[in-house]
């Protein structure tokens, strides 16, 4: 299914040729049918002989209405380009045919409509002046069809052009990638609630499916669909669709919010394009100039940085960012037209490049050229340049800001892996990293293993929270890394800490002989050992080893000892049902210190509890 829209002048009947073509009068206000001018956004359907359905978007020729027009072209595939044999090419015919050209509406019909209001000869010469105004343009060589609409006149060979028109306008559109709707209607019906309207761009949306409305972030659910107002389970990509949204309030939603999945699209406040301003435009475009932005069916005021000129003149293109003064949803690949405010006029457009970059700096040849790689814009090339900045991404994430979709995603992905462009995390690709990136990155996480076995000799390995902190990286991908390390036999993973291959903790021959002068001296008395002075990474070193205990007070046991007096402590709480701390000093020939610290130990485990002078068995 594709979706036509119309344009031309005011009163060149192109309200008349929707409705003699379709049966459905566009005009819906009361104001526009008492004025007999279409003021806002009308929309009706063709049936085509063979049977397949077209949407067509009526939008207002009035030049005080051309906001009105660019809510409804941005999600067009081709134009009904409407002139009036009368009156011929007129000025808002131009701007119209601008608008086309800088949202890349290449497929179209001219259509010369009043054929019965003028003589032959007059008809020659708006015919020669209509193909002198197309040279040029994406329109040129389109085919033109004469028409008198109240007549029916024209209008077999009319609904054939529009035939041909569909086979060359062949939807453009995925139907396998994530659905997005910019709003151009909102309304509310009783009974049923909120209702929003937009051409449906991407993917597929289904009843049931959870939705987000940006850039307000408002959750729903698809309540209900309709297509050409027929109930459908499934909209596809490409189709005008009507979508009852339950959990929104119909106050909530404006024109130009983007309906998508939860966190899809992200608004932005800036993005970066590559700029065509019109051959026909009053001005150039200057650096801090102020715009108007109109991108889906939103429109929104902003300034213009213009990165490698002071200005982008008439019939020459630019690398610009635009810095808009409110958040707006949009994807990279998205067409926008820029207007100037006062005195009102089109002066061009672009294609949205990045729809989240860092501010630029003017001037900056590596900007440049990243810029150009983004307009270049192979799979590869995005999937490259998003990754640029060394930092691993999912590929949901890299999906939203490339505009690709996850199957050409994938295939891009694994394209560059084979050539270690890039490196996946997680299998699948679930992950994936610049390949420079991922060595730099191996190579540091090395070398800080390394360096913390040499700052800790006796420490088991370097933790794995901290080497995560040293990277920033999001826990999940972290984890992947880490994982795709081990399995390289690049780092060893142990727990909660990390070691490179081949370490384990060794004390000198200095520190094994003060660990063997502290069991010699403990073996007369092990229940009372003397102090341990080997310092505390010797200590946390036996500690982990399970040679000692080390208990409150700096109390150090020898294992055996310790677990010798647990044991006999567990037997008598069982024979006697409490204990005392003179009874485990007097059984150990110890210090009432080292009972003590002992039962603490345990009460601290919740093995024994204290009941005044007297220890008992836990109870939970």
């Amino acid at each position: 299914m594709i979706v036509i829209g119309t344009a031309g002048h005011v009163d060149h009947g192109k309200s008349t040729l929707v409705h003699a073509l379709t049966g459905i009068d566009p005009d819906r206000l009361a104001e526009e049918r008492a004025r007999g001018m279409t003021i806002d956004l009308g929309f009706a359907w063709l049936t085509l002989d063979d049977g397949r359905e077209v949407s067509i978007v009526d939008v207002p020729g009035h030049e005080r209405f051309i906001r009105n027009m660019l809510a409804g072209v941005g999600g067009i595939d081709a134009v009904l380009l409407v002139i009036a044999a009368d009156e011929g090419m007129m000025p808002q015919t131009r701007e119209h045919l601008t608008i086309l050209d800088v949202l890349g509406i290449h497929h179209g019909i001219v259509v010369l409509t009043k054929v019965d209001l003028v003589e032959s000869d007059w008809l020659a010469l708006v015919r020669d002046d209509i193909a002198a105004a197309l040279a040029g343009s994406g329109l040129a060589g389109a085919p033109l069809i004469e028409v008198a609409a109240p007549h029916g006149t024209g209008l077999g060979a009319l609904r054939s052009a529009i035939a041909a028109l569909c086979d060359r306008a062949a939807t453009r559109r995925s139907a396998h990638g994530t659905p997005r709707l910019s709003v151009d209607r909102a309304f509310s019906i009783a009974g049923f609630g909120t209702v929003v309207t937009g051409t449906l761009l991407d993917g597929p949306l289904r009843i049931g499916d959870e939705i987000e409305f940006t850039p307000t972030q408002l959750r729903g659910r698809v309540r209900g669909l309709q297509t050409h107002r027929r109930s459908v389970d499934t909209a596809l990509p490409g189709a005008r669709v009507a979508v009852n949204v339950a959990g929104v309030a119909r106050s909530a939603v404006r024109r130009g919010d983007m309906l998508a999945p939860p966190g899809w699209v992200q608004p932005s406040e800036r993005f970066d394009a590559r700029l065509h301003v019109a051959a026909d435009a009053d001005r150039p475009v200057e650096h801090n100039m102020a715009l108007d932005i109109y991108i889906g069916a939103a429109e929104v005021r902003a300034a213009v940085t213009v990165l490698d000129a002071e200005q982008v003149a008439p019939g020459s293109v630019g690398w610009v960012q635009l810095r808009l003064t409110s958040a707006t949803p949009m994807s990279r690949g998205d067409r926008f037209v820029i207007r100037q405010p006062s005195p009102a006029a089109t002066l061009g457009g672009g294609v949205v490049l990045d729809a989240h970059p860092p501010r630029h700096r003017r001037h900056r040849p590596d900007v440049i050229a990243a810029l150009a790689a983004l307009a270049r814009g192979t799979p590869e090339d995005l999937l490259r340049q998003a990754l640029a900045d060394g930092a691993p991404q999912s590929c949901a994430g890299l999906a939203r800001g490339t505009g690709l979709t996850t199957a050409a995603l994938a295939v891009a992905a694994d394209q560059l892996a084979r050539r270690a462009v890039l490196f996946e995390l997680g299998g699948a690709g679930a992950w994936l990293i610049d390949a420079q990136a991922w060595h730099r990155w191996v190579a540091a996480a090395v070398a800080a293993a390394h360096q913390y076995h040499q700052a800790w000799p006796l420490r088991r390995g370097l933790p794995r929270e901290a080497l995560r902190q040293q990277t920033g990286w999001p826990d999940e991908a972290f984890e992947h890394a880490i994982a795709a390390m081990a399995a390289a036999q690049q780092l060893v993973l142990a727990g909660d800490v990390v070691v490179a291959p081949g370490f384990s903790p060794q004390p000198t021959a200095a520190e094994r002989a003060q660990v063997a002068a502290w069991q010699r001296a403990s073996a007369a008395n092990p229940w009372a050992p003397p102090p341990f002075g080997g310092g505390d990474e010797l200590l946390a070193w036996l500690v982990g080893r399970g040679d000692v205990v080390r208990l409150a007070g700096d109390i150090v046991l020898p294992a055996a000892a310790y677990h010798e007096m647990v044991e006999w402590i567990a037997l008598h709480l069982c024979t006697d049902g409490q204990i005392a701390v003179g009874q485990v000093r007097d059984q150990f020939q110890t210090t009432r210190r080292f009972a003590l610290a002992v039962l603490e130990q345990l009460d601290a485990q919740r093995i024994t509890r204290r009941i005044g002078d007297v220890r008992v068995a836990y109870r939970r």
